[in-house]
């Protein structure tokens, strides 16, 4: 189940769905919406999930470094002038003297 402090049965949110979404936009909390005593929908207001969507790309972003710099703690990569010298000749880019 999930742990929201804010839960209502959505017949009761379709009943004074002008308050549930003041409450949202006020708070920026989420809300579980249930059908049958079940947890079926979470909503939330735009600007709480614009902010979700953000962490989450930044914390995704932050996971990947840590993912390459353990992959070269192991050894894994290769040197940049090696990378350099690969798509110098792939893209027939002068080296510089």
């Amino acid at each position: 189940m999930i742990q929201l402090e804010e839960i209502c049965s959505l017949r009761e949110f379709q009943r004074d769905a002008k308050r549930h979404i003041q409450r949202l936009k006020r708070t920026g909390r989420p809300e579980a919406i249930t059908v049958n005593g079940r947890a079926e929908v979470v909503i939330q207001d735009a600007t709480s999930y614009q902010r979700l969507l953000d962490l989450t790309a930044q914390a995704e972003a932050i996971a990947a470094v840590h993912e390459g710099l353990e992959s070269m703690r192991r050894g894994g990569g290769k040197p940049a002038r090696l990378v350099l010298e690969r798509i110098r000749r792939k893209h027939r880019i002068a080296a510089k003297p």
